[in-house]
């Protein structure tokens, strides 16, 4: 047994630990069965959505995940296991994963991390149903625009009626004054 350890696997650990801190979560899948072809195509998917797609053995990642990760990651790290940090859009980054996992039957999701809590593997089917964090930003300021606009627009008509009183108002004055 080694007692200190090997240089290029505490830099792996120290990468894996950076990754774990700077991404918003993390995809557990299997990847067993997927040939190199299928894994650079998955790996060229994610990136589109911001999220980086690694092999980590088990044991590093456990070292890494060290106080970082609530939850018994034994369940989940069991195997070929491939992660998928998510450093972008969670939600779009879950439907490429469920998406890609149609179509390559061979890839199934093992579960998830977010927030530092571990969640089941069906949460990502949940969470890939949520619209994109553009849609939802725009569904937010559409509902805060609304009222605004409606308020203006109540506002733009009582300044019409007036105007337009004002005006009928004058006309009559200059009928009157010319008769």
């Amino acid at each position: 047994m080694r007692s200190t350890p090997r240089p290029d696997k505490v830099a792996e650990v120290a990468q894996v630990r950076a990754l774990l801190e700077s991404s918003k979560g993390v995809i557990f899948t299997e990847y067993k069965g997927l040939t190199f072809a299928q894994v650079t195509m998955l790996r060229a998917k994610l990136r589109e959505c911001n999220a980086e797609y690694h092999v980590v053995k088990n044991t590093l990642f456990r070292r890494a995940a060290e106080g970082l990760i609530n939850g018994n990651l034994d369940d989940v790290l069991q195997g070929p296991v491939a992660t998928a940090f998510m450093l972008g859009d969670e939600a779009a980054c879950a439907k490429a994963l469920t998406g890609l996992s149609k179509d390559l039957k061979t890839l199934a999701v093992r579960g998830t991390v977010l927030s530092g809590k571990l969640y089941p593997a069906d949460t990502v089917n949940t969470l890939a149903k949520l619209p994109s964090r553009d849609v939802l930003i725009a569904q937010v300021v559409g509902g805060i625009q609304a009222p605004i606009t409606g308020a203006v627009n109540t506002l733009n008509g009582i300044i019409t009626g007036f105007v337009t009183t004002l005006q009928n108002i004058a006309d009559e004055k200059s009928k009157t004054e010319a008769a």
